[in-house]
């Protein structure tokens, strides 16, 4: 590799984000939709009442239920309705290993049947999981991260005029010039998010990555690590001896009272009606930046208080807080939008940089008189991915409304949706010119986006002017959005066919004076 500094990081730049940008897009679209996974998910249950609970009126009604079918569980897990997210959610392991959900109506104290779904947990979970096991899913993304942390500051290094840069932009001009404004503009438009959402992002993978400082301080017992560092409830192996258990509400309202301010978010019972019980009430990570709020420890048995975990070490703090910064949940309404906002404009700046590889690739080819497979290959998977993610998405909605509603694993028939309407995204960008490809992708995933309100009317019988009127704000926030991407998409494809009829031209022998060096690099 030959040049100075600054050309061996525009190399390193084209490279890296050739290799990585496929799974980087995927994880930046899905991690964009995660900022809003209660709202997706409130959209996808669209039988589910959500009505303002008190926190204390549920948490006897999860008790009253706990008591009655789970007496005998090693562990309770009590999720409490939120703002956000009205779900009342049990969980609890039983003697035998095996885990318990249920879902509670907190009004009527009884379970609520709501169809199987994993709603915006699919998008959360896929985006640093790749729906693969542990830990390859969580490898891969790890890997990703850390190209885009190279990406991102042999990009910095690169462009050296980040102010003309973000006010340049000339979409009429050739297609490598307006291609390479669109990506500059989208880098520099939101750079301190991507760098922080991208540090962070490897941050919250650090001890699966980077265990050698776990492994040399602690061996192979993670247990003493997190009790170290707080923030984890306490398990005591039972007693054997009965035991009964104090009520959980006056617990919490003491916990409350040591914090202050805020929702409670999760609380967990180990060992219920046994003489070692032990009751953790956790802060709900809605109130705070850092990921793990406040808990106070109880003894299930009298109710004195043991412990109260607030004020964590400096690097557990600084850990916590980055993480918090990652996944928003902090956030009020204008700052998740805004984090929508960015994350979009990350993913089109992945998109674009693609893009740009393939163009000028073909003007390459033109130039030698014959088009290389690297560069079809490239134009295909780009197709697939970037086309091709957005209709696996309006499909995965649809899946969520017209499967039926007794279907056996409805909610991974829905996954089955989204992989088959990728896969087939991914042949037909094979099977198909790329200059055709785009435009009939980019058409499809609109009319599906477009047509999505219309199927949910359908089949629930919510339309979106009663959702505006009656002020249900998320169910008219989600389908105003899916117009939004029917429009972007149906305007892509437009450009992309308008496109398809230019003639690609080679360039000149000798650049232009004043070419910047990602214009003139692989």
């Amino acid at each position: 590799m030959k040049g100075g500094f600054r050309q061996r990081m525009a190399w390193l730049h084209n490279w890296a984000g050739l290799v990585a940008g496929w799974l980087l897009f995927a994880m930046f679209v899905t991690g964009t939709l995660a900022v809003f996974r209660p709202e997706i998910t409130q959209w996808m249950r669209p039988d589910a009442v959500i009505a303002p609970v008190d926190q204390g009126r549920a948490l006897d009604a999860a008790e009253q239920y706990l008591r009655g079918h789970a007496a005998d569980a090693a562990r309770w897990f009590i999720r409490l309705p939120t703002a956000r997210d009205g779900a009342l959610a049990l969980y609890w392991a039983g003697r035998d290993g095996n885990w318990h959900e249920a879902r509670l109506d907190p009004n009527t104290r009884q379970p609520v049947a709501q169809r199987d779904t994993l709603g915006g947990e699919f998008f959360y979970r896929f985006h640093f999981e790749l729906q693969m096991p542990y830990p390859w899913g969580r490898w891969l993304a790890s890997f990703a991260g850390m190209a885009m942390l190279v990406v991102l500051v042999s990009g910095i290094v690169t462009h050296r005029r980040f102010f003309k840069d973000f006010f340049t932009f000339r979409p009429n001009k050739a297609a490598q010039r307006a291609w390479l404004d669109a990506h500059n503009a989208l880098g520099v438009l939101a750079l301190p998010f991507h760098l922080a959402i991208t540090y962070s992002g490897v941050i919250t993978l650090m001890a699966l990555t980077m265990p050698a400082a776990l492994d040399a301080r602690y061996g192979q017992d993670s247990a003493a690590f997190y009790a170290e560092r707080g923030g984890e409830p306490p398990v005591l192996a039972p007693a054997g001896v009965a035991r009964p258990l104090q009520p959980l509400r006056p617990l919490a309202d003491a916990a409350r009272r040591h914090w202050g301010d805020g929702d409670i978010g999760v609380v967990v019972v180990g060992a219920p009606g046994d003489a070692n019980a032990r009751v953790s009430v956790l802060q709900a990570d809605t109130a705070q930046l850092r990921i793990v709020g406040a808990m106070a420890v109880f003894d299930g048995t009298d109710g004195r208080l043991l412990q109260v975990m607030d004020a964590p070490r400096a690097v557990a703090l600084t850990h916590d807080v980055v993480y918090g910064l990652h996944t928003a949940r902090f956030a009020d309404g204008g700052l998740r939008w805004l984090y929508f906002l960015c994350g979009i404009a990350g993913s089109l700046m992945i998109a674009s940089g693609l893009v740009l590889w393939t163009v000028k690739r073909r003007q390459r080819d033109a130039k030698a008189g014959r088009v290389g497979v690297g560069t079809r290959v490239v134009e295909a998977l780009n197709v697939a991915a970037i086309a091709g993610l957005p209709l696996a998405i309006a499909a995965f909605f649809w899946g969520n409304r017209l499967l039926p509603l007794a279907q056996p694993q409805r909610a991974q028939a829905e996954v089955l949706c989204f992989f088959g309407a990728w896969a087939l995204a991914a042949v037909h960008a094979a099977l198909r010119p790329a200059r055709a490809a785009w435009p009939v992708q980019l058409w499809l995933g609109a009319a599906l986006f477009a047509l999505l309100p219309l199927v949910s009317a359908l089949t629930t019988g919510h339309w979106l002017p009663g959702a505006l009127l009656h002020g249900r704000w998320v169910e008219a926030g989600f389908e105003l959005t899916a117009l939004a991407a029917a429009a972007a998409l149906g305007w892509a494809g437009y450009k992309f066919r308008r496109a398809a009829g230019r003639p690609v031209v080679a360039p000149r022998d000798t650049p232009r004076a004043g070419t910047r060096l990602l214009e003139d690099t692989p």
